[in-house]
């Protein structure tokens, strides 16, 4: 084998190795009949039946409130409303480093996650501080804010009191970061802002429509 071919080839297997060994994020997020609504690696809802394959993910059997999906051989089941589950990967457990986000309407980045192993929703916003949340969705995730430092912030409706907490965890597809700085403030909110608490431990580029977040500490 001549060295240009032994390189080539050497090439192509430790990038099939280094793809093999990517786990990928699955969340279930609903049900439509014999369909379960899945978001992989923080992507879109899809709707899929059992036998069919998304983005390497393919699901095994689909019931009211879980699914069982395989990748690359290794199955796992996704509860309703659960955690995103990690499956495929080679090292197990929250280890990646990139989040790779697309934008929905209105060009706004709005993914799954958890905080604390709580499946929640999220929306990036670097315009914010820090992690923030509203009262109802911090007690949803168990969050005994109350116990928190309080303060005062500035609202369309005025001067309201907040709480300043830290959260054990919060992951976003196979990237998990932990002690995160976050505010809980009486309004609702549609979803948990993703704030610079988080954004700055990560390098930020964005391309057209897909945000990549890598990992810096």
């Amino acid at each position: 084998m001549t060295p240009q071919r032994f390189t080539f080839v050497a090439a192509a297997v430790l990038a099939w190795a280094s793809f093999s060994c990517q786990a990928q994020s699955v969340a279930m997020t609903g049900g439509m009949g014999s369909k379960a609504l899945l978001v992989v690696n923080g992507g879109a809802p899809k709707a899929l039946a059992a036998g069919d394959t998304y983005q390497g993910v393919k699901v095994v059997s689909v019931a009211s409130d879980q699914a069982v999906v395989e990748v690359s051989g290794k199955r796992q089941t996704v509860q309703l409303g659960g955690a995103p589950v990690s499956i495929g990967g080679g090292l197990g457990g929250a280890q990646g480093t990139s989040i790779i986000l697309t934008a929905g309407s209105g060009g706004h980045f709005v993914t799954a996650g958890s905080v604390n192993g709580r499946a929640t929703q999220f929306l990036v916003d670097t315009g914010a501080t820090s992690v923030a949340m509203g009262a109802d969705e911090a007690r949803r995730l168990g969050i005994a804010f109350e116990q928190g430092q309080r303060m005062y912030i500035s609202t369309a409706n005025g001067v309201v009191p907040s709480y300043r907490v830290s959260l054990t965890s919060l992951r976003i597809q196979d990237v998990e970061v932990f002690n995160v700085d976050a505010t809980v403030s009486p309004q609702g909110m549609p979803y948990i802002l993703l704030g610079n608490s988080f954004l700055t431990r990560f390098q930020m580029k964005r391309e057209n429509d897909t945000l990549t977040l890598t990992k810096r500490f």
